[in-house]
């Protein structure tokens, strides 16, 4: 049976009543054809642009090793000048990518060439957008954001390979403790069903984007992404309303996140061993007792 899934919802445009009823409510993920199509980013974004405005930035890198146990979540694997890393992703492949690249940060006239669509929702963190780059075949890890913010994702450039998950598959997705992301042991678009079982039958959402689409989701869904071209996208964060949410958040950013820094500083070896036992033993838990229970 493998993983079973199911095509994204894909609409030109969207009214503000039609989103918050079929996927804003339901946090349900949609792509929107033409949210972007009016920006300014939309004609001026490539890479040859990005290079001459803000090229001669450093930049952290992050690659497809296996984390390091005492590092702390998303340490970098080197740094390197942004205009030559834009160079390298334009000639060949390389699973290096810029990841959390604020580009207000960078080049603040930026944020004129991109627009939050506030027409279809509020709460949107504006002085906070993040831009994310990665070669031919670059992947991002399976995980789900830690500040549970809804989350419009524009693409630029190229295609992107999308993989998408309710949060209610967390632990048969082998969600790491203390963490919002997945053990690191299985390629999640091709899973190995005898060493990891509890994959067979999870239940997920595929989708590609292409230049200027812009994919929605909603808070707490996990996402596997793979570039298919030397390409960008940019996200906009929005709160959703409910406190717990917010409070989850607060919570997963100032006390879980730093338990587990200082445990990997602690017990290095020790402590990732344990979590990722842990993972497995909650995942064969969950295949065992039909949790959850599937909706396709």
């Amino acid at each position: 049976m493998g993983i079973i899934y199911k095509p994204i919802d894909v609409v030109e445009d969207i009214t503000k009543e039609e989103f918050y009823t079929k996927y804003l409510k339901p946090r349900k993920p949609v792509v929107i054809r033409n949210m972007a199509r009016n920006w300014p980013a939309y004609q001026k974004w490539t890479l040859d642009y990005l290079k001459e405005t803000i090229g001669d930035i450093e930049v952290p890198l992050h690659d497809s090793s296996k984390a390091d146990p005492a590092a702390p979540i998303n340490a970098p694997a080197t740094k390197m000048l942004f205009g030559k890393y834009l160079d390298l992703i334009k000639e060949k492949p390389t699973d290096l990518r810029i990841f959390l690249f604020d580009p207000i940060k960078a080049s603040p006239e930026l944020q004129r060439d991109f627009i939050a669509p506030k027409e279809l929702m509020g709460g949107f963190l504006d002085k906070y957008p993040n831009m994310f780059f990665g070669g031919k075949g670059s992947v991002t890890f399976l995980h789900y954001d830690i500040d549970l913010a809804h989350i419009f994702h524009t693409h630029f450039n190229g295609r992107k390979h999308i993989l998408l998950f309710e949060n209610k598959w967390k632990k048969r997705l082998y969600k790491m403790p203390f963490a919002t992301y997945a053990m690191e042991d299985f390629d999640i678009s091709n899973p190995d069903l005898e060493k990891f079982p509890a994959l067979n039958g999870v239940e997920g959402i595929e989708c590609y984007l292409e230049h200027g689409d812009t994919l929605f989701m909603p808070t707490g869904y996990w996402h596997w992404m793979k570039y298919l071209d030397g390409s960008f996208s940019i996200s906009l964060r929005a709160w959703d309303r409910s406190l717990a949410v917010k409070a989850r958040s607060l919570i997963n950013l100032t006390v879980q996140r730093n338990f587990d820094n200082l445990m990997k500083r602690l017990f290095k070896k020790r402590y990732m061993d344990w979590k990722e036992k842990r993972a497995i033993a909650n995942a064969e838990y969950a295949l065992k007792k039909n949790r959850p229970k599937r909706s396709l």
